[in-house]
């Protein structure tokens, strides 16, 4: 039985009652969801440093993320089983007041140093003892507060799904006013104090929205509930659609953050923008009349599906926009599909928390497969292709037009698919060509699924068996000319190509080249002898003449750290007699450099090679001060940078590490983002003086490429011979420009600038 007996019917149907109800309870639902949905990048970048800046710690943290989702959501189902109205609200209070005492957010102190595997488990366990608790009670806000208000008796309590929208409309704004707002303008404790300050605004809110709920008439409440009792149950089948519906677009949110991330940084201001489009497609379905009607989503989602065929097929990570809109606008429509789905067949409100558990265990899902599963299953990024077929299937059913023309085309499919695949198996002109055309080649498939859907109203699984060819055609005729070996860990996938005729092997991640070595001479025979330094590294370039220069300065052997393996080029840059100590994260990328089938820098050069495995920033600091001569860093996956490696105090450990006549020098070529502004400015603040050398190498075709490099000192004889060179441009630090520091970096000014001086 209740404890709560006001039977003030007339207070109940007060107007001025009825919109502080509805005030109240908005502001706690929008409070909670900026709260939540800003403290995944924000401590996501605190952790950060502890794993090289992967972009799959953004991933882990999703996973993480969504599973205490659901945790949060099947804690508030539990909770509206007690039928009276105190337990829920007295018991919700001690747990938000428990976590608020936990804060402000901290990496739990027991936590060092991370393991030399199992780097996604040990992160799981990070955030589970660092965040876990305030994140578990706000997890469970936003199904419990509806479940509350759906018990006030509220006129509009019997269809309560329009405060899932103004939750996802507080989520949208955290996210995106983190890499435009926050992370621009604040440090990271003081949007730390920002977000403990708003833990406590929440307590009161909620607070009060517990309050309103005690003084609703107990009459009312019984009207609200038993106004559904006729509403059917969901059955199993219904739940598992929702766990599929749900589990598509959150594996997808996964998969394309990183598949747009690897090329330009692992930085919140990428990982928020798929997040807020995935989030603002929650907004836009569950508004009572949507901007986006349904059924355009459903007749636009093939054609998106058709568009991220083409964008596989073509590759427009050289073009920014291309990457950065083009899989987004894709992914935003396929989200929009299924959670209009997800929308349309949403429960009467009596089964409200049900249906958001299944939501959240479809979210988890999805985050488990593309964030956990899949980087241990598959040695290429195939959760991608994988979830895109996966979507044609949450369509709903449909009554197929021209039935006749439509039942024949398994058999029509079946030819097509021999027909196109079959030539990958030859070494034929029409190999040749399907190769060369393969933008056609599965540009036109996936249309072809596109207008199946549209034209036709084809059934789900001939759409999704069609886009599943298409997809096939692009890992079947691959853009990389050449065999390509491709090797996978937590820190990404990398490619190792062989070209045509086996001339040179190159190593890739993403789309940017780290290293190559020449095998075959241009008369076809073999190479043999010292591997010549060539890519970045070749001895006209930037690091190779700053190698040289300061061997040159000290007329002695040389100490040198490198921070960063990549194809171990930089081992044939060692003399006789010199010490070169290597410092690396990946041990995969060690593996593949050491094999002399891959590259022969490190088998001729420095066999004995012992890397120190490890993220540098941790491994490094423990070196001995004064004890080099040169400290290179080049330790970027593809355009990616982890950021904690190029700051004030990074730059102090290097700087620590120096020799008395000693020089740091900083590999920052990047499509994307300027860096020699950043590097300088972080000298400066060290008191080094910088040179910046970026001339074109004009050579390009033989895998001789320009580059970016910074070489600081503390003095200009330091660099000897490049202090006079025209090729090295002494610059000061920009005083327009933020110092970066582990508390404060912004990817987005690196954006601008780079975009500016139009590079």
């Amino acid at each position: 039985m209740d404890s709560i007996v006001q039977p003030a019917a007339t207070e109940q149907s007060s107007p001025s009652r009825n919109r502080l109800l509805l005030a109240v309870y908005t502001a706690a639902i929008f409070v909670s969801a900026l709260l939540l949905f800003s403290v995944q990048p924000l401590f996501t970048k605190m952790v950060l440093p502890r794993l090289g800046g992967s972009p799959a710690v953004w991933s882990v943290a999703m996973v993480f993320f969504q599973s205490l989702l659901l945790a949060g959501y099947a804690y508030a189902h539990l909770l509206m089983q007690v039928r009276n109205r105190i337990v829920p609200v007295a018991v919700h209070l001690v747990l938000l007041i428990a976590a608020f005492a936990t804060l402000p957010l901290g990496i739990a102190s027991a936590y060092g140093e991370p393991p030399a595997s199992g780097y996604a488990f040990w992160l799981l366990g990070l955030f589970a003892v660092s965040i876990g608790l305030p994140f578990f009670a706000l997890a469970a806000n936003n199904p419990l507060l509806q479940a509350w208000f759906v018990r006030t008796g509220h006129p509009a309590a019997h269809d309560p799904y329009f405060l899932y929208a103004s939750s996802n409309i507080g989520s949208f704004l955290a996210l995106l006013s983190y890499p435009f707002v926050l992370e621009p303008m604040f440090t990271l404790q003081m949007q730390n104090r920002f977000w403990t300050g708003g833990y406590g605004l929440l307590i009161l809110l909620i607070g009060a929205c517990g309050a309103l709920l005690l003084r609703s008439p107990k009459l009312a409440v019984a009207d609200a509930l038993a106004e559904d009792v006729n509403a059917p149950a969901p059955g199993l089948l219904t739940r598992l659609r929702w766990i599929f519906l749900a589990a598509v677009p959150s594996g997808l949110l996964i998969a394309v953050t990183a598949h747009i991330s690897t090329d330009v940084a692992a930085a919140p201001l990428l990982w928020v923008l798929p997040l807020s489009l995935y989030l603002l497609t929650w907004v836009v379905v569950f508004q009572s009349r949507p901007l986006l009607p349904h059924k355009w989503m459903l007749m636009l989602q093939p054609v998106a599906i058709a568009g991220v065929v083409v964008l596989l097929a073509f590759g427009g990570e050289q073009n920014l926009l291309l990457t950065l809109g083009g899989h987004q606008l894709c992914f935003f429509v396929i989200a929009m599909a299924c959670h209009g789905e997800l929308a349309r067949t949403r429960p009467a409100a009596r089964y409200l928390t049900g249906f958001y558990v299944a939501l959240s265990f479809g979210g988890m899902v999805g985050g488990l497969f593309a964030g956990l599963v899949a980087p241990f299953t598959f040695t290429w990024i195939a959760e991608y292709p994988i979830l895109i077929a996966l979507a044609a299937l949450c369509r709903p059913p449909a009554t197929e037009r021209l039935a006749g023309i439509v039942r024949w085309y398994w058999l029509a499919l079946a030819a097509l698919a021999v027909a196109l695949v079959a030539p990958s198996y030859t070494t034929g002109d029409l190999s040749t060509w399907f190769g060369d055309h393969r933008v056609w080649v599965a540009g036109a498939v996936g249309v072809l699924a596109a207008l199946l859907a549209l034209i036709l109203n084809a059934g789900r699984w001939k759409i999704f068996a069609t886009v599943a060819l298409a997809l096939a055609l692009i890992r079947v005729y691959p853009a990389d000319e050449g065999r390509v070996t491709t090797v996978r860990s937590f820190f990404g996938v990398h490619k190792i190509v062989v070209t045509p005729g086996g001339y040179f092997h190159v190593l890739m991640h993403g789309t940017t080249i780290h290293g190559a070595e020449r095998f075959r001479n241009d008369d076809g025979t073999p190479v043999i002898g010292r591997p010549e330094a060539i890519t970045y590294y070749h001895r006209d370039g930037g690091i190779g003449q700053a190698v040289s220069a300061i061997r040159e300065r000290k007329g002695a052997p040389l100490k040198v750290a490198a921070i960063g393996v990549g194809s171990g080029t930089l081992a044939c840059a060692a003399e006789r007699g010199e010490s070169w100590t290597f410092f690396e994260i990946d041990q995969s990328m060690v593996d593949a450099a050491r094999d002399p089938r891959n590259f022969r820098y490190i088998s001729s050069c420095m066999p004995d090679m012992k890397p120190v495995i490890g993220d540098a920033r941790l491994t490094f600091a423990k070196e001995p001060d004064g004890a080099y001569d040169l400290i290179i860093v080049d330790a970027y996956s593809s355009d990616a940078i982890p950021i904690h490696l190029a700051t004030e105090e990074a730059m102090k450990i290097y700087k620590d590490k120096l020799a008395p006549h000693g020089a740091v020098v900083m590999h920052v070529s990047n499509r994307h983002l300027d860096l020699e502004t950043v590097v300088v400015g972080i000298a400066d603040a060290n008191d080094l003086k910088s040179w910046v050398f970026n001339e074109d190498s004009g050579r390009d075709s033989d895998y001789i490429f320009s580059t970016d490099v910074v070489i600081s000192a503390r003095e200009e004889a330091d660099i000897g011979r490049l202090a006079s060179s025209k090729q090295w441009e002494q610059t000061e630090a920009d005083d327009r420009v933020r110092v970066w520091t582990d508390d404060y970096s912004n990817i987005l000014g690196a954006l601008y600038r780079r975009l500016r001086d139009g590079e």
